[in-house]
């Protein structure tokens, strides 16, 4: 059985990774009920996701939304009324909402002490960075980054500039997911014995049936701007975000230049927990093999059917098909535990799967699932994954998902993408983040930026990190 000090701290890392600085939210600052003595937070990105993640801030007692950010001003404007219509409907007769297009110019305002980056994948990195080159405490929604090279730059920045970032991986806190930390503390605490494997079910994308064409762009609509990174193409609002509603997955989730598909959308979920349970979180696979198929002459370009096989250390074999039931199913010599969401959301927008009549956290015997003793390894409490983001901020530590655990479980989305590109066996070397002797799999951690102005090495340099 692991002992408690050596699963605290594997946990969360060594306490190299902690943050030491200044507290610059003392307890008294929060003491006053006035909106400027709370956490002052700026939502860049007001789409889908963005929207949950702000109303959801709205709610907390130690947070005030005083700005809002969207290349589309459709959106921002949106996102401005419902920020002003909720404290109106708390009592306040003066509401001021900012609204900023460009995230440069919100960054550079020093009364916002935090963002929240609810931006499409592939803008993950460059505004984690900036921001955490601001001095802004930062919520980041997952994956960590688009590819692994970004993600190790976000790093670099958040540790340099001690800064607070939350990764968006909402499984690991207690709401509204509770099975996921109750399989960690079962395996973690021995119940099935030694970990032989882990299967994991992350769902599959299907081609939309639409053949790419090109559109002119809304007025309202800065797509230049947000290409960034992302190779130049024309604007399909299939690839981007619908223009009427925020009903149903934006098209840049399936579209290959703005995000990698299933691997890195509920992937960087999944393993992350897979990591939590075997104790990598901060470590990696040896080896992943990984086939799958690609969309072709569609609008949209990710993979659909996959099958994924990784060896990590201490033998655990960890699989990914498209054919299994979403969520994981942790396999020892001594029984098996699953766990899943089940019909609990983050947000009213969450596309978690619903319909399921099967429990969200069952067991190969009912026994392995029996409440652990008072002296038994725990994960660290965290009710709510917005709340501990903010308690932390005052606290001055660690959140429950720390930037350096979400890069290793982006890295290992992305190693499994990277092979199904590949179609072969890759080797990895978690200590020094590359591929062991193959030059053609480092070059992929990092594409080419569209722009200098969209390198984060770039970014990091000028900051002299």
């Amino acid at each position: 059985m692991i002992r408690r000090r050596h699963f605290l701290g594997t946990a969360f890392g060594s306490t190299a990774g902690l943050l030491v600085m200044p507290n610059l939210f003392s307890g008294l600052l929060f003491a006053a009920d006035s909106p400027n003595k709370r956490i002052q937070i700026a939502q860049i990105g007001c789409g889908r996701m963005g929207m949950g993640d702000m109303q959801s801030l709205l709610s907390e007692k130690l947070a005030r939304v005083v700005a809002v950010c969207d290349l589309d001003s459709k959106r921002a404007a949106h996102a401005k009324t419902v920020v002003e219509e909720f404290y109106k409907k708390k009592g306040e007769a003066v509401v001021e909402v900012k609204v900023y297009s460009d995230y440069h110019e919100l960054l550079a305002n020093s009364e916002i002490d935090a963002v929240v980056n609810s931006t499409p994948d592939h803008w993950h990195g460059l505004v984690g960075v900036a921001a955490a080159i601001a001095g802004k405490h930062v919520y980041g929604q997952k994956p960590l980054a688009y590819d692994i090279a970004e993600g190790a730059a976000l790093c670099k920045a958040v540790r340099a500039k001690k800064v607070i970032f939350q990764t968006g991986s909402q499984q690991r806190s207690e709401s509204p997911f509770p099975a996921f930390r109750s399989a960690i503390e079962a395996v973690r605490n021995g119940r099935v014995g030694k970990l032989k494997s882990i299967r994991i079910g992350i769902g599959m994308d299907k081609a939309s049936g639409k053949k790419p064409a090109a559109m002119p762009v809304p007025d309202n609509f800065n797509y230049q701007a947000w290409l960034g990174p992302a190779p130049q193409q024309d604007y399909m609002e299939g690839r981007c975000h619908p223009q009427q509603s925020y009903d149903g997955r934006p098209g840049w989730i399936t579209t290959e230049d703005f995000g990698l598909g299933m691997i890195t959308n509920w992937g960087a979920h999944h393993l992350d927990i897979a990591h939590l349970a075997m104790g990598q979180q901060l470590g990696g696979p040896l080896s992943v093999e990984a086939k799958a198929d690609f969309m072709h002459d569609d609008v949209w370009t990710v993979h659909t059917k996959y099958h994924v096989e990784m060896l990590y250390p201490n033998e655990v074999s960890v699989t990914l098909d498209n054919s299994f039931e979403n969520g994981l199913t942790l396999e020892g010599d001594e029984g098996w535990i699953f766990c899943t969401r089940g019909e609990a959301k983050v947000t009213a927008s969450d596309p978690n799967v619903t319909g399921q009549a099967k429990s969200a956290l069952r067991a190969s015997d009912p026994k392995l699932l029996a409440p652990l003793g008072t002296e038994a390894e725990r994960l660290p409490k965290s009710a709510n994954q917005y709340r501990n983001w903010l308690e932390s901020i005052v606290a001055n530590r660690d959140p429950i998902a720390p930037v350096d655990q979400a890069a290793c479980s982006l890295n290992a989305c992305a190693i499994a993408w990277i092979s199904m590109k590949l179609g072969r066996k890759v080797q990895w070397d978690a200590a020094k983040s590359a591929f062991i002797n193959d030059d053609e799999a480092n070059a992929m951690r990092k594409r080419a930026p569209r722009k200098p102005e969209y390198d984060v090495a770039a970014l990091l340099r000028d900051a002299k990190i």
